[in-house]
């Protein structure tokens, strides 16, 4: 696959699969632009990519503010052209990144829901609503989100919340393929199951008995982004190693 001359855009691009996915894009040519709020992962992921010889942005956003992920976009657009692709890869069990996991979701504070909901959901949306009248005016473009398992079995206790947001996702790919299709804008979403950019992930079971490597996501992910699938839009794809089968 050959990315020369796109722009990829990943949300969450400092750590985990956003930055696997902006480092491999680059690998395969790509101007590769990252956004998080740690600046000094950011700092960390700008050196790695380029000491290997790729072209990368860097870019300080708090994709729940629409200002700021309108001025990021604004900052892509003036450095590289344009945006081609978009991964909406931020996003996290809120009662986890917020300290809060010893809460069942009836006693969850209300600020940590507010958390999940403008990191998970409303940056997801802002960060499509930037990007999507480029590419419809273009006739190009790729929009990933990233669902989840959870989203699809449900859960109680800490994580009801989480799985409302990410089963959103599901929904959100389908309109924005509808909306997209008559200007070439795909959307797909990607629902992983237990995948080891976090220790805690390896105790979930699967049917094939382990969590997936990063890698096996950004394989997939880097395939629906190229012209190989350029047939695929609007689905949603279960990567989770069997995880909804174990009864």
């Amino acid at each position: 696959m050959d990315f020369s001359g796109k722009t990829v855009m990943i949300t969450g691009g400092a750590s985990g699969m956003g930055l696997l996915s902006g480092q491999k894009f680059a690998e395969l040519g790509a101007n590769v632009a990252l956004l998080d709020v740690n600046e000094a992962a950011l700092a960390s992921a700008e050196a790695g990519i380029k000491a290997a010889g790729g072209n990368v942005l860097t870019l300080k956003t708090d994709i729940r503010k629409y200002s700021e992920v309108e001025s990021a976009v604004g900052e892509i657009i003036e450095k590289f052209g344009a945006v081609d692709i978009l991964l909406n890869a931020a996003g996290g069990l809120a009662a986890r990144c917020c300290n809060s996991s010893n809460y069942s979701f009836e006693q969850l504070p209300i600020e940590v829901i507010d958390w999940g909901i403008d990191v998970n959901l409303r940056g997801a949306i802002y960060c499509c609503r930037a990007v999507l009248a480029g590419m419809m005016e273009r006739k190009y473009g790729v929009i990933i989100n990233f669902g989840s398992v959870s989203g699809e079995e449900g859960g109680g206790g800490p994580t009801l919340d989480y799985s409302a947001e990410k089963s959103a996702m599901k929904g959100m790919t389908k309109s924005l393929a509808i909306l997209g299709a008559p200007h070439n804008v795909r959307s797909c979403c990607v629902i992983p199951g237990p995948v080891l950019t976090r220790p805690g992930m390896a105790s979930m079971k699967t049917l094939l008995g382990r969590a997936a490597e990063p890698i096996e996501l950004v394989d997939f992910i880097l395939y629906l982004c190229s012209d190989k699938a350029a047939f695929i839009t609007g689905s949603a794809h279960v990567i989770d190693g069997g995880r909804l089968l174990v009864r």
